[in-house]
C-alpha cells in the first residue's frame, strides 16, 4: 500500500529534475547528487501522495478514477503507518542535504517540504484553494531543480530563470487540466479547486494559454535549449479537444490525463536527449 500511495509512475517527475539540474551545474557524481536523488525519488513523493492519500480518503472514495496508478483509495488502516513512513523515510534524507547545504539551500528545501505538507495536510489544505492549489503543485516539481542549483550555487542569469519559469508554467498548466476531470467528484465532497470555481471551458482554454506562454518562454534561452519550447505544443494538442468540455461531463478528461501521464515520459526522454546534445557542445 506504501508502494501503490508513493504513485511510483510519478517518481521520475521529481528525481529527474533535481538530478539534471545538480550534475549540469557541478558535471560530477558526487554525494549530493545521490542523496538528493534517491529521496526526490522516493522519500519526497511518499510524504507528497501520502499525504494526500490520508486526508482526501473520503473524496477518494467517491472519485471513480482513484484506486490505481492515478491515486489510491488508502484503506483507514494504513493511514497511521503511511504517515510515520513518509516522516521516518524523509528524516534522514532531509537532515543529510541540510548538512550538504548551506543557509540559502536550506531556506529552498524548508519551501518545498512545506509545500508538500500545505498541499493536504489538515489546517492548511491549499489544494482546496484555487489558485494557489496549481502554484503548489507546480512548486512540487519545480523546487528540486531549485535546491538542485542553489545546493550546487549555480548561477542564475535570464535563461535560466526563463527555464525555470516555463516549467513552473507547465506546472501550472498540468495541474490545472488535471483538476477539471475531478470536477464533480470535488463539489460532492464539498472541495474547492481551480477547476470547481472557473469550470471545466475555463480552466482548459487557460491551461492551453499556460502551456503556450510557457513554450514562448524558452525563446529566452539560449540554442539549442530554445528547442524546448517546442516541447509545450504536445500538451496543447493532448487538451484542445475539451475547450468546450462542460461541467457535467468533466470526466471525459480523464482520456486527457491519462495521455499526460504518458505523454510526460517522451517529454522527460526528448529533454534528456537536448540536455545530452548541450551538454556535448559546450
Amino acid at each position: 500500500m506504501l508502494l501503490v500511495s508513493s504513485r511510483p509512475v510519478s517518481w521520475v517527475n521529481t528525481a529527474f529534475p533535481f538530478a539534471a539540474a545538480y550534475f549540469l551545474t557541478v558535471g560530477t557524481i558526487d554525494v549530493a547528487l545521490v542523496i538528493g536523488t534517491l529521496y526526490f525519488l522516493i522519500p519526497y513523493n511518499l510524504a507528497m501522495y501520502g499525504i494526500n492519500d490520508v486526508f482526501d480518503y473520503e473524496s477518494d472514495l467517491r472519485n471513480p478514477r482513484k484506486g490505481g496508478i492515478e491515486g489510491a483509495v488508502l484503506d483507514r488502516r494504513f493511514h497511521r503507518i503511511t504517515l510515520w513512513a513518509a516522516v521516518l523515510t524523509n528524516v534522514p534524507f532531509l537532515v543529510a542535504l541540510l548538512l550538504l547545504g548551506h543557509p540559502l539551500s536550506a531556506l529552498v528545501l524548508a519551501i518545498s517540504v512545506f509545500a508538500v505538507i500545505a498541499y493536504s495536510a489538515p489546517g492548511l489544505r491549499f489544494k482546496e484553494r484555487p489558485f494557489l492549489d496549481s502554484v503548489t503543485s507546480s512548486t512540487h516539481f519545480v523546487s528540486p531543480a531549485v535546491f538542485a542549483l542553489v545546493l550546487a550555487d549555480a548561477s542564475f542569469d535570464v535563461a535560466l530563470w526563463a527555464v525555470l519559469g516555463a516549467f513552473f508554467l507547465w506546472g501550472i498548466a498540468s495541474q490545472a487540466f488535471g483538476a477539471v476531470q475531478d470536477i464533480q467528484a470535488d463539489r460532492d465532497g464539498g472541495i474547492a479547486s481551480i477547476a470547481t470555481v472557473l469550470g471545466a471551458r475555463a480552466v482548459v482554454r487557460f491551461a492551453v494559454v499556460v502551456y503556450l506562454v510557457s513554450g514562448l518562454l524558452m525563446l529566452l534561452a539560449p540554442w539549442p535549449a530554445t528547442l524546448g519550447g517546442l516541447l509545450a505544443l504536445p500538451y496543447v494538442l493532448n487538451i484542445a479537444r475539451f475547450i468546450n468540455l462542460s461541467d457535467e461531463n468533466c470526466e471525459e478528461a480523464n482520456r486527457g490525463w491519462k495521455r499526460f501521464i504518458r505523454l510526460n515520459f517522451l517529454t522527460g526522454f526528448l529533454v534528456t536527449m537536448l540536455l545530452i546534445w548541450m551538454t556535448q557542445r559546450g
